[in-house]
């Protein structure tokens, strides 16, 4: 844990560093784990979009697609077995897309919000704000009757943070993630809150008896919309949205390694980059000492919202990015110097994709990986949410707003001679 007090917002983040070049010689040699490596090597490709040349920076070798931009508020999403893809949104539809992923049906939809998806031989489970849902399922299925959706285990719901993420670990048990609905909302994942109270962290699910129940898994999560596995060691690792009431510039978002009981401090503790701090913000004393907050292994600049996480397993995209995490930062609404959302939208945090680069199992800094979604006057062409490795091994990623649609980034096509 005290590696991490290198990991001050900026540090790392390579796509801020491009306008201070003499800087980056430094930069690189902050590392925050035994081996250093250098940061990605990107180049500018554009991308045409509706009519409009978008230029992006992307990692040599390779080249962003855009699929379909006509997804209605595509959120995160699940390959099948079969390549199909799945995906969820905050229309209350359910998207199928068959490869090349150009075209999309609506698999099913529902009057609740299905941002996330997760399927296990016979069923697809749906998680909606206000439960972990299923239906009896097969992969090659074109459509689901929404009466035949039928809930597993409800999930506190309410205002605020309305997304709920679903996951199969590789244990085989169902994990999801919920966040607490305000800044400073008196809400925790312990029995002795009401239902609905039970806010903040991931959840694992218990099917062991009659009736599927939830238990703790880690807490003290602001928002953890995106968790994933890291694929040698299956330890779980989350990003997290910090709060908005600090202004622009802190605490950091999170990027966290989740370990069965382990405490992540909010809303009673934030980390600005350095320790661990007590929050004033919320007058009920905390659950647990700070002595016990677990605190992040990288971070974001604030106000960045992290979305979805994806690890790199051995694909066609390079070795030189295997095992390491690719976290989607949607970017921020709030503007400088204090944070509100009322200011010039060019100072807003560009939405970006960034790789959180492990070694020897452990996270370490973090790498700019696609950007360009902002141009220098605020407007953006997309804000991206979900990320996934595909069967090809090819990185896609979701955006929810601008451009409403599937993007892909593979190898650069060889030339034939």
């Amino acid at each position: 844990g005290q590696q991490l007090k290198t990991s001050r917002p900026g540090l790392g983040y390579a796509y801020r560093m491009r306008t201070n070049r003499p800087l980056i010689a430094i930069l690189l040699c902050l590392c925050l784990t035994s081996v250093c490596t250098a940061s990605p090597a990107l180049h500018t490709q554009v991308l045409t979009v509706t009519g409009k040349s978008w230029p992006v920076a992307v990692p040599e070798g390779l080249q962003l697609e855009l699929l379909t931009d006509k997804l209605e508020a595509p959120r995160l999403m699940e390959f099948l077995p079969n390549g199909v893809l799945l995906v969820g949104s905050r229309s209350g539809k359910v998207f199928r897309l068959e490869p090349p992923y150009t075209q999309a049906s609506v698999l099913v939809e529902l009057e609740d919000y299905p941002h996330s998806l997760a399927y296990r031989e016979g069923e697809l489970l749906i998680a909606q704000t206000d439960g972990l849902y299923r239906a009896a399922f097969t992969p090659n299925k074109t459509s689901i009757d929404w009466n035949d959706v039928e809930l597993l285990a409800p999930l506190p719901g309410g205002g605020g943070h309305s997304s709920r993420t679903v996951a199969i670990g590789p244990d085989g048990r169902v994990y999801a993630a919920l966040g607490i609905s305000g800044n400073c909302s008196n809400e925790y994942l312990e029995p002795s809150y009401p239902f609905n109270d039970r806010r903040g962290g991931v959840l694992v699910l218990d099917e062991s008896g009659t009736d599927a129940h939830w238990q703790t898994y880690a807490a003290g999560l602001r928002n953890p919309v995106g968790f994933d596995w890291h694929p040698v060691t299956n330890t779980l690792y989350a990003s997290n949205n910090g709060p908005d009431h600090l202004g622009y510039d802190q605490p950091p978002e999170y990027f966290s390694r989740l370990t069965p009981g382990s405490f992540h401090g909010m809303p009673w503790y934030q980390f600005n980059g350095e320790q661990i701090q007590r929050d004033d913000c919320i007058g009920v004393s905390p659950p647990r000492p700070a002595s016990e907050v677990t605190p992040p292994v990288a971070t974001f600049p604030a106000r960045n919202a992290p979305m979805g996480v994806a690890f790199i397993p051995d694909t066609t995209l390079g070795s030189q990015f295997r095992h390491n995490a690719i976290v989607a930062l949607k970017g921020s609404w709030g503007t400088q110097p204090s944070g509100g959302m009322f200011g010039k939208k060019s100072t807003r945090r560009p939405p970006a994709l960034v790789m959180v680069e492990f070694n020897d199992g452990k996270a370490g800094r973090v790498h700019a990986f696609v950007t360009g979604f902002q141009q220098a006057s605020g407007e953006r062409l997309a804000r991206p949410v979900g990320v996934s490795i595909g069967p090809d091994g090819y990185l896609y990623f979701t955006s929810d707003s601008h451009t409403q649609g599937l993007f892909r980034l593979r190898p650069v096509p060889l030339s034939r001679p």
